[in-house]
């Protein structure tokens, strides 16, 4: 993950509490939840947890899960959170895991911050049971090519933004309460590349609807989606 949520981490839990944002609230949460609960997961293994908020979700859901971050602030959070959970200090690109020891793995929005996602994704892949789970929603690459934080107007007064540079892998800074955090934009290719590299199915694939919010959210949205949820299996064999 990048080193910059280790600056950002203090503004993030100031900011966000133990709730969440505007885009796991209204748009995430609850198509990740329709999904999980489609599977009777017993174990789940929550990479890039933050402040613990989704691990919450899942053990609320009867699925014992770790949480790790590489994050100590982040993790210091989920534990006041959730004294009795597990977190622990780790990396998602070296995962300290026997091989198939999770029914389900999820990575909510981290995916942009691992500098190093396809060694992630080879690692959530094998800590998975064979016929488990890889649970994933990350911000679109439509998304991450630019990060709309402002809009311009056209000759003709409507609001746009321009979608540049869409299939190089590269550095997205983003501006955040007075925090510059570095992601990684990534075509949606290289994803996709990466999963089925790694011997993974896809089941299901969803660009959600925000199921609240004010007129200016929901229209700059429609025009300009920021996620995408992608469901695959690990074979039996």
């Amino acid at each position: 993950m990048s080193l910059d949520w280790e600056i950002s981490a203090k503004a993030w839990i100031a900011h966000l509490g133990d709730g969440g944002d505007w885009g796991r609230v209204a748009v995430l949460d609850a198509p990740m939840l329709a999904r999980v609960r489609r599977g009777g997961f017993s174990n789940a293994l929550d990479v890039g947890c933050g402040e613990g908020r989704f691990c919450r979700m899942l053990q609320a859901e009867g699925i014992e899960t770790v949480g790790i971050d590489p994050v100590d602030a982040l993790l210091d959070q989920a534990r006041r959170y959730d004294a009795a959970g597990d977190y622990r200090p780790e990396r998602a690109e070296a995962l300290p895991f026997d091989d198939a020891a999770f029914d389900l793995v999820v990575s909510y929005l981290t995916l942009i911050d691992i500098l190093d996602a396809e060694a992630a994704i080879t690692e959530m892949v094998r800590v998975l049971r064979p016929g488990g789970t890889l649970l994933i929603a990350n911000l679109t690459s439509m998304f991450s090519s630019v990060l709309p934080t402002e809009w311009s107007q056209d000759d003709t007064g409507r609001l746009q933004v321009s979608v540049d540079d869409y299939l190089a892998t590269r550095d997205a800074w983003v501006d955040w309460l007075d925090n510059t955090i570095r992601q990684v934009h990534r075509p949606l290719s290289s994803y996709i590349q990466s999963l089925l590299g790694a011997g993974q199915s896809l089941t299901h694939f969803e660009e959600p609807m925000p199921r609240d919010g004010d007129q200016e959210q929901l229209e700059q949205y429609r025009r300009v989606p920021w996620f995408l949820i992608m469901e695959w299996q690990k074979p039996l064999s």
